[in-house]
């Protein structure tokens, strides 16, 4: 069992890596961070190939050091036991990784027939099917993939938007108009302002009007932050004026990952800032999402977002939102 786990967990970092890296480097980190977590998921999930960990021999106890070698005792493993789609989901991944469209295709297969009611396998064997074509298209095998996905999960926000785009290329324009219209109710503003033009070009390309504009959407309130730092604390702290400060709004008896957070200098201090759903570092965690928040500013010796002993720190409020009143903040001790 050990040695299995080691290989899979040494695959998904490999993976990770590779496909990850653009998306860190492009500050898309929320997103990174969110494939990253299904990437482990997956392989949590592949547990059930490793069978008895008797019949493991000396090597599998071995991390492996390449994404090669890890993919290689990957395709032992299934080629030992096939019957396992999440195993050929991450063999799939680790194929997309190293660039070979045609190897992920048929992994993605092998999940899909393993698993022909699961719509996020559905729709990964599709997408897969249309990286390995010369055009990038969705063949009439990847569209039966995406319609299934759909008919099993109608709200599959994934196997809508390939299918609109299988149907474009098919010239299907009213279709893709139709199946991309089910998703502008499922998501939120900003995605739907950026759906709405595809949309109008399917529906112009298939002789329909446009959509009836779309009614505006009143902005979240914001929770207005006001911070000081205690005069006698500043004496004895005695940090440059350029040091970190962060003002933080975080879910109230939750996670200590901040869902809003600005920030700011000391210099700029005392300060009034203004928390939205725009601070937030996470898209699915939304500060208008929340009744109640707890409040905190920091000063950071070291200028990382992470609380480290010696930073200066505001005792937490907590707060109802919407906030009619400002929340006012003194940092007025050290952190231990």
């Amino acid at each position: 069992m050990a040695g299995f786990l080691v290989l899979a967990a040494a695959l998904v970092l490999a993976v990770s890596a590779v496909l990850l890296a653009p998306l860190w480097r492009g500050n898309a980190r929320g997103l990174a961070l969110g494939i990253a977590a299904a990437l482990a998921i997956s392989a949590a999930a592949l547990y059930r190939l490793v069978g008895t960990p008797a019949a493991l021999d000396a090597q599998a106890l071995e991390a492996p050091d390449t994404l090669e070698e890890a993919v290689a005792r990957l395709e032992s493993e299934l080629a030992r036991d096939p019957r396992q789609p999440d195993g050929w989901r991450l063999l799939g991944e680790a194929y997309t990784a190293q660039g070979r469209a045609e190897a992920a295709r048929e992994a993605y297969a092998k999940a899909a027939e393993l698993a022909p009611d699961n719509p996020d396998v559905l729709v990964e064997a599709a997408q897969a099917r249309a990286l390995a074509a010369p055009e990038r298209r969705f063949d009439a095998r990847a569209v039966a993939m995406l319609e299934r996905a759909v008919t099993l999960q109608p709200a599959h926000q994934r196997a809508r938007w390939f299918l609109g785009i299988a149907h474009r290329q098919a010239g299907r324009n009213a279709e893709a108009a139709r199946v991309w219209e089910a998703l502008l109710p499922q998501v939120d503003a900003q995605v739907a302002a950026s759906l709405r033009p595809q949309i109008d070009a399917a529906r112009q390309a298939a002789g329909l009007p446009p959509l009836p504009a779309a009614a505006a959407t009143p902005a979240a309130p914001a929770l207005t932050v006001q911070v000081r730092l205690d005069p006698a604390l500043a004496a004895r702290a005695r940090l440059p004026d350029d040091a970190t400060v962060f003002v933080i709004a975080r879910a109230a008896a939750g996670p200590p990952m901040p869902v809003a957070v600005e920030r700011r200098t000391l210099r700029e201090l005392p300060l009034q800032a203004s928390l939205d759903d725009r601070d937030s570092p996470m898209p699915t965690a939304r500060l208008s999402a929340l009744a109640e928040v707890e409040v905190v500013a920091r000063v950071s010796r070291s200028g990382d977002a992470t609380p480290q002993p010696g930073d200066l720190e505001s005792p937490p409020v907590r707060v109802r939102l919407p906030a009619a009143a400002p929340v006012e903040l003194t940092i007025a001790r050290i952190r231990e």
